[in-house]
Parts: structure tokens; C-alpha cells; sequence
């Protein structure tokens, strides 16, 4: 598995050889940095490790600074790890959005947008307790009973309920790249990607 790290810039469409208007989701993906390199005889697993997005210095910790300066960069924001890539890397050595061809089908691996404390109508798709009828009040986006009293007398665990929404790790597969920008580090891939506007993406591609 080989791939990049970029950032979301957002959603835009453009017309394909046919005239079929598409809707892609515009990444700026790298140029990324390899600051590791694993290996089956210290780590137990080969894989490359890069790193994307400035951070500042006071923001990072002193151990990450140091892991950094041996790849000769400064502190980057995002740091993920890669199998099997078809070339071998170096320490140091830059990645661009290169390593992907136009048509090709990739993974997106983003954090979703954070809902904050949602309902379980929004959250689970409930349809609410009954009808707004025969005296039925405040009733139509209610969660309904939740357990018994007298036998289990307790709510099982994993009951679906209101609570916080979003915000969790997500991972949309075999998305076709329509087109690649080169000189501005950009991937315009079809459809949507997990997270927000800036948000951190994942791009990986099985070999």
C-alpha cells in the first residue's frame, strides 16, 4: 500500500470527455516528507512514514523535533505510515502527487465533521414515537423506551441514544482520481471525502 498525505481544500465539479458534469472533491496532497523508515530487522515491519502540514516549533514536542531533524525538516502536523511502496524510499526524500496517475482508484481516510451532542433522530435515523395525534405532545423526536423496569432494571449496554456525533475516523474506498495538478500539488478526486475544510486526508492506494 503506498499513498500521500494531503489536506482538503473542497468541493467543486468539472466536465469530463463526454461533457458529464462531475462532482470532485479538490486535495492538496503533499509535497510530503519521508522522516522514517521501518524495517523488519529494528522494527519488526517495513513501511515508510511521512509527513505533511507545517507546525510550529513551540507546538511541538521536543522528542518530535528531534525525530524530525534527523529526515533534515522542520515539525510537520500530520504523520502517517505506508507499506509496500513500489519504490524504495529514503530518508529525507520528498513525495509529490506524483505517485498516482489519473484514473486510478484510491482509499480516503479522513475524521469526519464533529455534530456536537445530537438526538437520536439525527444521530440513529429513529422516526420518533408515534403520531402527532390523540394527545401525543413533544413526543415525535423522542429516543421511546430504553429498557424495563423491574427485569433487566438497567439499560443495555450499546443501546443506541443521543450523544455526541461526528468527529470519528472514516474511510471511503475505491475512489477514482479524475484529474492531477502537478504544479499546485493537487488531486481532484470524484465525490466526497470524509472532514472539514483543511481537514488532514489519507490517500492510499493498493498495490
Amino acid at each position: 500500500m503506498s499513498g500521500i498525505l494531503g489536506k482538503k481544500v473542497g468541493m467543486t465539479s468539472i466536465y469530463d470527455e463526454s461533457g458529464k458534469n462531475l462532482p470532485v472533491t479538490v486535495i492538496e496532497a503533499g509535497p510530503c516528507i519521508v522522516s522514517q523508515i521501518r524495517t523488519k530487522e529494528i522494527d519488526g515491519y517495513d513501511a515508510v512514514q511521512l509527513a505533511f502540514g507545517e507546525k510550529k516549533e513551540k507546538h511541538t514536542t521536543s522528542a518530535m523535533k528531534g525525530h524530525f531533524s534527523k529526515a533534515g525538516t522542520g515539525p510537520k502536523a500530520m504523520v502517517s505510515e505506508f507499506t509496500r511502496f513500489e519504490k524504495k524510499k529514503s530518508l529525507g526524500e520528498t513525495v509529490t502527487v506524483e505517485v498516482f496517475m489519473e484514473g486510478e482508484f484510491v482509499d480516503v481516510v479522513g475524521i469526519s465533521k464533529g455534530k456536537g451532542f445530537q438526538g437520536v433522530v439525527k444521530r440513529h435515523g429513529f422516526g420518533g414515537v408515534g403520531q402527532a395525534t390523540h394527545g401525543q405532545h413533544n413526543r415525535l423526536r423522542a429516543p421511546g423506551s430504553i429498557g424495563a423496569s423491574s427485569y433487566p432494571s438497567r439499560v443495555f449496554k450499546g443501546m443506541r441514544m443521543a450523544g455526541r456525533m461526528g468527529g470519528d475516523r472514516v474511510k471511503l474506498i475505491n475512489l477514482q482520481i479524475v484529474k492531477i495538478i502537478p504544479e499546485k500539488n493537487l488531486i481532484l478526486v470524484k465525490g466526497a471525502v470524509p472532514g472539514p475544510k483543511n481537514g488532514f486526508l489519507k490517500i492510499e492506494r493498493w498495490n
